[in-house]
C-alpha cells in the first residue's frame, strides 16, 4: 500500500469517526458520542503521525484531578517546575498531586480554560480535556531548539529527550518542555506543599 493511500485511507477514517460522533451528540445519546469521541481522538492522532504533524497523545498518569475546581498551582525555578492540584478523588481540598517536572525549560500557563479549549493550536490533533498529554513533533521544542542553537555550546542531542506536556484544567492550560517528571500524591493543604518545595528549589 502506497504512503498515500494509506494518509486517504486515515482521513477517510477520520471523517467517518467525526459523523459518527455528531450523529450521536444529534440524538443526545452520551453513552454512544463518549465512545464516538474515543474513536474520533484516536484517527485524530493516527492521521497526525502518519502526516509528521504535532498532537497530543496521552501520558501514563495515576492520578485524575478534579474536573470543576481543581485549582492548580505552579512552582517554578530555572529548571524545575512543581505543579500542584485538587484530585478528582479527594475527600477534601487537602488531598493533592503533585508533580514535579525535571530538567524544566520553559512552562507557560493560563488561558485557554475548559471553555474555549476548542481553541488550542491542537485541536483536532489528539487535545483532550482534564488528562496529562505529550505533544509529538512539537513545533514548540522545535522553536525552543532554534534560539538556543545561536549559543556556541549547542549541542542537538541535549534536544532529543526533551518532552512537551499538556496538562487542560477547569479555568487554565498548563504546558511545560522537560526531561520527564514524578508524581507523589500528599494529604497537605496546597500552602504548604509550595513552601516546602520553595525550600528544596532554594537550596
Amino acid at each position: 500500500m502506497s504512503t498515500n493511500v494509506s494518509i486517504a485511507e486515515l482521513r477517510g477514517a477520520l471523517e467517518s469517526a467525526r459523523q459518527e460522533r455528531d450523529r450521536a451528540l444529534q440524538a443526545r445519546d452520551f453513552k454512544r458520542s463518549a465512545a464516538a469521541g474515543a474513536v474520533l481522538l484516536k484517527a485524530e492522532r493516527a492521521l497526525a503521525a502518519a502526516e509528521h504533524e504535532p498532537h497530543a497523545v496521552p501520558v501514563a498518569f495515576p492520578l485524575p484531578w478534579d474536573a470543576g475546581a481543581p485549582l492548580p498551582h505552579l512552582l517554578q525555578n530555572d529548571n524545575r517546575a512543581l505543579l500542584v492540584f485538587i484530585l478528582s478523588d479527594a475527600e477534601d481540598t487537602n488531598h493533592l498531586g503533585v508533580v514535579e517536572f525535571q530538567r524544566c525549560i520553559c512552562t507557560k500557563m493560563g488561558t485557554p480554560n475548559d471553555e474555549v479549549f476548542h481553541g488550542h493550536p491542537l485541536s483536532g490533533k489528539g487535545l483532550e480535556l482534564y488528562c496529562a498529554l505529550e505533544v509529538k513533533n512539537s513545533r514548540w521544542i522545535s522553536e525552543l531548539e532554534a534560539v538556543n542553537a545561536v549559543h556556541r555550546s549547542y549541542r542537538a542531542e541535549r534536544w532529543r529527550d526533551l518532552k512537551h506536556y499538556i496538562f487542560g484544567f477547569h479555568d487554565c492550560t498548563f504546558e511545560c518542555v522537560a526531561e520527564g517528571f514524578s508524581v507523589d500524591r500528599r494529604v497537605a493543604t496546597i500552602r504548604d506543599v509550595l513552601t516546602e518545595f520553595a525550600g528544596k528549589f532554594a537550596e
